[in-house]
């Protein structure tokens, strides 16, 4: 029941995230003119991405697609998601050059620690504990050297703010840098 649980919280996370993702959005970081190989590029990046075995909430992966090179972003706690990350991308066809700008976090006692308060705080809360089911929550923390970033996305503006807040709330913490994003509402209002 829980491999269910989770194919069916990655195949929700892979739709929400190809969504934003989509190159016909006007604020997506793979808008390049979007043809249709691009396209596909792009979902099988996010795909092979989200199904690397040691991604994690305290991890941020982002790309971008331009043409048949894969620009990799963001931060990572373990030099194997890197690893990981760059080897499939490398293996979608049609990627001829992968430009690795992932930086691997430096290991720290401290900055762990941090990680561990920030997850309570922000997924102990109660109205921010329903971004926890998921194997991989859409709330990432980055921790580095005891600054937090944090990331991904959230329902409302509310959320996003609560979030901020909780995470301020860590003892230890230098600053706290939300770039969380709202998911657009995509019903339309009457």
């Amino acid at each position: 029941m829980r491999n269910i649980f989770i194919a069916v919280v990655a195949c929700t996370a892979l739709a929400v995230s190809a969504v934003a993702q989509d190159p016909a959005l006007p604020n997506s970081r793979t808008r390049l003119g979007g043809t249709d190989s691009q396209q596909r590029i792009s979902r099988e990046v996010l795909h092979n991405l989200l199904m690397n075995p040691w991604y994690s909430v305290f991890d941020d992966l982002e790309y971008q697609v331009n043409g048949d090179t894969v620009k990799l972003m963001g931060a990572v706690t373990e030099p194997a998601v890197k690893n990981d990350a760059i080897a499939s991308v490398k293996k979608i066809e049609g990627v001829n050059r992968v430009d690795d700008q992932i930086k691997v976090l430096p290991p720290s006692s401290m900055d762990d620690g941090i990680r561990r308060a920030e997850y309570r705080a922000i997924f102990g809360f109660d109205g921010l504990s329903r971004y926890s089911w998921g194997a991989v929550p859409p709330i990432h923390i980055i921790v580095d050297s005891g600054h937090v970033t944090l990331t991904g996305f959230v329902d409302n503006e509310s959320d996003r703010n609560m979030a901020e807040i909780q995470a301020k709330s860590v003892p230890g913490v230098f600053s706290v840098d939300n770039r969380i994003q709202v998911a657009e509402n995509k019903r339309t209002k009457k």
